[in-house]
């Protein structure tokens, strides 16, 4: 949007809402952007906003000075008019911060009741399954109940801290609802949930974040959204990692892979580590602890490469000739080796990745025969392959893959916190045949 042409004035803007170009709460971004151009570029003009979905008005950061309902064809809607003057801006929510509601009538509702019992049940089920595991950093809820659509992970930097402990967060997803639920309905169930989340969880109210689990394009998950840069450090078998809540679609931990990372510290032992896709470095961390004589980790990210170096250098692996990070196309430096080879690999490819800085597209369901190919070409004899992938439709080529040793893994590697999702991720061992005895060679002796 331009600036604006001259000191006064007004502006007129029919923004998408969620009922023919997308899921509504997708553009909550989209109207904020709005409201921060509004308020940088217009001030002293008036506005108009018409939107078929009010709550999306409260993302632009101005109060209305009036409503007025219309209807457009059968869909009612709100025309929204604002004078662009700094008296009329509402306070900025931070990114991921929990919307402002009625908690009292939200609380008093019936449904406040059930979802809160509910969510206690599950805190002390799996919160005693974590103590006895030692796990600080756990899913808690999985849409359970239905009609509260959320997944609720607990962070922490230690297992079991006090509930006022600062080091204590919960990182809130929203699954979007379905088209044959009333919007209205919808948001009623959402406020019901957020106004019991802090208190049964015991973390304060600004320490809950979250964000719109929307329909993603496949391989979206490195996607930026904000720049706050704001880490905290949460704990895994003793290990410290640092996580976002705000700035990206996801921590930099996936908690799903747990017990495949711990898997990796077991086998790490003396071996030399391949990290491929390498994200946020976790699973480098945990080989590095395992006792692995030496990492390297590959990815195409200078961000997610320095956050691997800062996972790394937080739990004393600071030994750079020992532990690389490469900033580099996996699939093209894996094409450039020569003699390196690694006992242990890892293997965890986005679903889907389009980036500008890659030599072509990358899809894993057509090209994970020739990463996994490509991976093994750089297997030391004995050693083992960990392919894993989060596409819920994957199927694994097995036939062209049948030369190999292949285990599927998966059922071992989701852990108990992730049950009721079984699709959440899938993964396999794999290791190079056996190679063949030679045979003896026959030779004919002639006796005298």
């Amino acid at each position: 949007m331009p600036d604006a042409p001259a000191p006064r004035g007004l502006v007129a803007v029919n923004p998408p809402y969620g009922e023919r170009l997308g899921e509504q709460r997708e553009l909550a971004q989209l109207y904020a952007r709005l409201g921060e151009t509004l308020r940088t570029r217009f001030a002293g003009w008036h506005a108009a906003v018409l939107t078929g979905n009010p709550p999306l008005g409260l993302e632009l950061g101005i109060k209305a000075k009036r409503t007025h309902t219309l209807f457009n064809g059968p869909l009612e809607c709100r025309l929204l008019r604002f004078e662009i003057e700094a008296r009329h801006f509402a306070t900025k929510r931070a990114p991921g911060a929990l919307p402002k509601f009625d908690e009292d009538a939200a609380r008093a509702r019936p449904g406040s009741d059930m979802f809160a019992n509910r969510l206690r049940k599950n805190l002390k089920s799996l919160g005693a399954w974590a103590r006895r595991g030692e796990i600080a950093c756990y899913r808690v809820y999985d849409a359970d109940m239905p009609e509260y659509a959320f997944s609720i992970d607990l962070y922490q930097a230690e297992v079991a801290p006090s509930a006022d402990d600062p080091k204590r967060w919960v990182y809130l997803q929203e699954y979007a609802p379905p088209e044959t639920v009333e919007a209205a309905k919808a948001r009623a169930r959402r406020e019901e949930a957020f106004a019991v989340i802090p208190e049964v969880l015991g973390v304060p109210r600004d320490r809950v974040h979250l964000r719109v689990r929307r329909r993603q394009k496949r391989g979206a998950q490195y996607e930026k959204l904000a720049a706050g840069g704001e880490f905290h450090t949460v704990g895994e078998g003793g290990l410290k990692l640092l996580v976002n809540f705000t700035d990206y679609l996801d921590t930099g931990l996936f908690l799903d892979h747990r017990p495949t990372r711990a898997r990796i510290r077991e086998l790490a032992k003396g071996k030399r580590f391949l990290n491929l896709f390498a994200y946020t470095g976790t699973a480098t961390v945990f080989a590095a602890a395992g006792g692995a004589v030496a990492t390297t980790s590959v990815d195409l990210s200078r961000t997610y490469l320095d956050w691997a170096k800062r996972n790394l250098e937080l739990n004393g692996f600071r030994d750079s000739s020992r532990h690389r990070l490469v900033r580099e196309d996996a699939v093209e430096w894996l094409a450039g080796l020569k003699r390196e080879r690694y006992d242990l690999i890892f293997l965890d490819p986005p679903t889907l990745s389009r980036s500008k800085r890659m030599a072509g597209e990358l899809d894993v369901e057509r090209d994970h025969v020739r990463l996994i190919h490509g991976a093994l070409a750089r297997l030391a004899p004995g050693g083992l392959l960990i392919f894993s992938t989060n596409f819920r439709k994957f199927r694994l080529d097995s036939a062209s893959l049948s030369a190999l040793d292949v285990r599927d893994v998966t059922v071992s590697t989701i852990p108990k916190d992730f049950a009721r999702d079984a699709k959440i991720h899938h993964c396999y061992e794999l290791r190079l045949p056996a190679q063949p005895m030679a045979k003896p060679e026959r030779r004919t002796i002639k006796l005298r």
